[in-house]
């Protein structure tokens, strides 16, 4: 009897072994996709026209313990001039980013509470830091806007946009900080001619910047996972027909026939 039911274990066991791998694939596809914090550079539009202005939004998402930015924005200059920045910095701002009140420019003034800023504008970039000061000001963590900047769109070619960003959490104290794993993405923007067919877009797609592989170990983990679950279901099955074959050739014709009756009854 203990040998009848030898396959059904099996089968079994290649149920449950192919439930469990299906299982912890997509669960840690999952968790590990909805931690990942991103820096993205939205445009207004992917098609801006020649003579128009350009809006590119810097927010940052699902971020934990945030103290410190450091980010550039990079741009085609004979595409885009600039024209103002916005930041959003500070608790007094709707939607704003780091915890804090008052934004201090002078690095040789700063006390507790503060928010350090640095700005610095020439032809092509734009590089902000901003740095919580002092143990009053909690880590910030969840979703923002950094900086809105307006260009002028002075000529038809691609904006070349890019974005690289160094994140620090808020350290405990006498800690140093560390940084802050994340995605930099920045939106595709091609200038056309001035009357061109347009085709505006609120959100444009955005494109990998390539200093961050995060997103794409993930997908190569996945599959790698797909592949023992396969390898292993394929094991299991090829077991599965040697043990039959087994009991076959141990057991007379008659039982036999009772054997392959009981397995197809099974397998249906």
């Amino acid at each position: 009897m203990n040998k009848l039911t030898s396959p059904t274990k099996l089968v079994s066991i290649k149920f449950i072994t192919l439930l469990v791998c299906a299982v912890l694939s997509f669960s840690f596809i999952y968790i590990v996709s909805a931690q990942i914090t991103i820096v993205n550079a939205a445009a207004s539009t992917s098609q801006p026209a020649v003579g128009s202005t350009l809006t590119v939004t810097i927010t940052i998402s699902n971020v934990q313990n945030l103290a410190g930015i450091d980010t550039t924005l990079i741009w085609n200059p004979s595409i885009l001039s600039l024209k103002n920045v916005t930041l959003n910095i500070g608790d007094s701002h709707t939607n704003g980013v780091l915890h804090g009140t008052n934004l201090n420019y002078d690095s040789s003034n700063l006390k507790s509470g503060d928010i350090y800023i640095q700005e610095t504008k020439v032809s092509g970039s734009y590089h902000l830091v901003a740095q919580a000061i002092g143990q009053s000001n909690p880590g910030f963590s969840g979703s923002g806007t950094i900086a809105t900047l307006t260009f002028n769109v002075v000529s038809a070619e691609s904006a070349g946009l890019s974005l690289q960003t160094d994140l620090a959490d808020h350290p405990a104290a006498g800690q140093n900080a560390n940084n802050i794993d994340h995605q930099d993405t920045a939106a595709s923007v091609t200038a056309v001619a001035a009357g061109s067919s347009t085709t505006p877009s609120s959100s444009s797609t955005p494109t990998l910047s390539p200093s961050v592989p995060e997103l794409p170990a993930v997908i190569v983990i996945a599959i790698l996972i797909s592949l023992a679950t396969a390898a292993s279901i394929l094991a299991i099955t090829r077991i599965n027909k040697h043990k039959i074959r087994q009991l076959k050739s141990n057991i007379s014709p008659a039982k036999e026939a009772n054997l392959t009756y009981s397995i197809t009854a099974f397998q249906i």
